[in-house]
């Protein structure tokens, strides 16, 4: 029995809950080849071993009988199914406009709750939820409609979740439903405070006894209060007539970001071309390169006289024009769409770079740079990038399994 051409075709909603298990996917669309329907949209979930299966179908037979065949069906795989007839297919929706990525330790359900009220209250339609991390946190990615999807809606939308992330804990990272969010390529990574732990200029002002005076100076231009070249200088002359060899312990010293093997492990197993671009200096940062198997790198160069510090930097200065100039010489050098590129920083100097790059993540950020960023993550895992970018934690560790890895949680 087929559809009639021409007919009035009845459009049928069937939900099918219950234990999953092989098999019900195959009762229900044999019931539906016997009623010769019309398949306008399925969807299926498994959560926790729950099976959420929907089926939106159009028939031109009796609505009725067939509704009454798919609970008999139903009922011998013991499973519970709600039928709906003359649903408004136009409801039908033809795709999300946003993904949002929601990131807490812990995510409670008040919590989230809030995200749900604000975005009923913006009219916003959740499409789809599903888990994508839970570990180191926890991770949920939710597809998302937004009426009238205009600039103006996208923009409340980002503003109100970036004021209700900060008030209820989460972060909560938006953008776009389109292609290049699933087309990145390339991703650079600031260095001090984002792939590794501290300041290695600080670590060198250690070496010298004049931290804090240093740590001070970096404070202040984090916080985009003085110029970040003029910081720069101030800090290295302060090291003056330290042995060149310090750089050296101090790259022996350097402590990676928690996840940051990790991420740039898994972003190299898709291909993304990953480096580094820095305001700190080439001798430490070649150690990391070499460590990471990182694709380029770009930093700044202490001048060095018979093996002695002269407090001077030499060459071009990465600062926060350099750094985003830098950005693009490497996309260039790639052939990749500066669309197609990530950018991760933590302090103002990086503010041209991530706002010139596709995806701007301030990670742990000054409030400078949260403000201009598309997503700020406030977690001290550097692998919530990749959760951010749509890749799931399951797939992480498949892949590392695949290679012969241990798995190593804390």
């Amino acid at each position: 029995m087929s559809a009639t051409p021409g007919a009035q075709h009845t459009p049928v909603l069937i939900t099918v809950t219950g234990p999953d298990k092989p098999g019900v996917s195959s009762v229900l669309f044999a019931v539906l080849t016997r009623h010769g329907v019309e398949i306008l949209d399925v969807e299926q979930v498994v959560i926790r071993g729950q099976l959420v299966l929907g089926a939106l179908v159009a028939t031109d037979h009796d609505a009725e009988e067939l509704q009454e065949t798919v609970e008999q069906a139903m009922a011998t795989v013991s499973m519970r199914v709600d039928v709906e007839v003359g649903v408004d297919p136009q409801q039908t929706r033809t795709g999300s406009s946003h993904v949002l990525v929601v990131l807490g330790r812990p995510v409670t359900a008040r919590a989230f709750g809030e995200v749900a009220r604000r975005l009923a209250a913006l009219e916003v339609n959740i499409d789809a939820i599903r888990r994508v991390a839970d570990y180191p946190v926890t991770g949920l990615e939710l597809r998302v409609s937004v009426p009238q999807d205009t600039p103006v809606a996208d923009a409340a939308l980002r503003s109100a979740l970036a004021e209700l992330s900060v008030r209820v804990g989460l972060d909560i990272a938006v953008e776009r439903d389109s292609l290049s969010r699933r087309a990145k390529r390339l991703i650079v990574f600031d260095v001090d405070s984002t792939l590794i732990q501290g300041e290695v200029i600080e670590m060198l002002a250690a070496k010298a006894g004049c931290e804090q005076q240093v740590r001070e100076i970096t404070e202040a231009a984090m916080r985009g209060e003085i110029d970040f070249t003029e910081s720069l200088h101030r800090r290295v002359k302060q090291l003056a007539g330290l042995p060149a060899t310090v750089l050296d312990e101090v790259a022996d010293a350097l402590e990676l970001t928690p996840g940051a093997r990790t991420t740039v492990r898994t972003l190299k197993r898709l291909g993304f071309r990953c480096g580094v671009v820095s305001g700190g200096f080439t001798t430490v940062i070649d150690r990391l390169v070499d460590e990471l198997g990182l694709d380029f790198h770009a930093a700044n160069t202490l001048e060095v006289i018979d093996g002695v510090l002269t407090g001077r930097v030499i060459g071009d200065v990465v600062d926060r024009e350099g750094k985003a100039v830098a950005l693009r010489r490497f996309a260039d050098d790639y052939e990749i769409p500066l669309a197609q590129c990530v950018a991760v920083g933590d302090g103002a100097n990086d503010i041209d770079m991530l706002s010139t790059a596709g995806l701007g993540i301030a990670f742990n950020a000054k409030p400078a740079l949260r403000e201009v960023a598309d997503t700020a993550l406030s977690h001290p895992y550097l692998d919530v990038v990749l959760f951010v970018l749509g890749v799931t934690r399951a797939e992480v560790e498949a892949a590392d399994a695949a290679d012969g890895m241990e798995l190593e949680r804390l």
